[in-house]
């Protein structure tokens, strides 16, 4: 597997290493030995899928706060995504900053997401599906968000969304947000 650090500190962009011949390629998507060599320790506890029939979805930006942090290991599936994260950590230097990737059926690649990330997504083309390996489980209580389109965080979006969750929609700005 071959780990690219990002700007921000933890996350990860993840190409898998093909071993190819006329069958196809065999790849790793996990393994624990090569995660903690990068400093990543918190192996999966919840798997989950997201499909999404339109292009032009847009989900996110969620996080849980803390004692409930958790992790991601974001792949698409089928079609693709642009998929975004931003630093909620309050002490970190990279707080409020985000990156984007665009994560594909055909490219294999993933995103790792670390704890206390704010996490979400644009569909680029219909029929999209999207899997998450999570290190913790989804606490009720815990889940929040901010708003995807929030002037002072900036994310560039690829193109407006087309279909969007009222809760999504309404979620607060970064100032609003609750913080690690």
């Amino acid at each position: 597997m071959i780990f690219t650090e990002t700007k921000l500190a933890g996350a990860f962009i993840i190409d898998m290493e093909r071993l190819s011949d006329e069958r196809g390629f065999f790849a790793r998507a996990w393994c624990e030995d090569e995660f903690a060599a990068h400093g990543i320790h918190q192996p999966p506890r919840q798997a989950s899928i997201s499909s999404n029939p339109k292009r032009g979805t847009l989900r996110g930006m969620h996080y849980q706060i803390a004692p409930h942090g958790e992790s991601k290991l974001v792949r698409c599936t089928r079609g693709g995504i642009y998929d975004v994260i931003v630093d909620m950590r309050e002490q970190s230097p990279t707080y409020g900053q985000w990156i984007g990737v665009e994560l594909t059926a055909d490219n294999y690649r993933m995103l790792f997401v670390p704890e206390y990330f704010a996490h979400g997504f644009i569909t680029l083309q219909d029929n999209t599906d999207v899997s998450y390996q999570i290190s913790a489980k989804y606490t009720p209580g815990a889940e929040r968000a901010l708003r995807w389109n929030d002037p002072n965080i900036g994310i560039e979006w690829p193109f407006e969304p087309v279909l969007l969750s009222e809760k999504d929609r309404n979620h607060p700005d970064i100032q609003l947000a609750v913080r690690m």
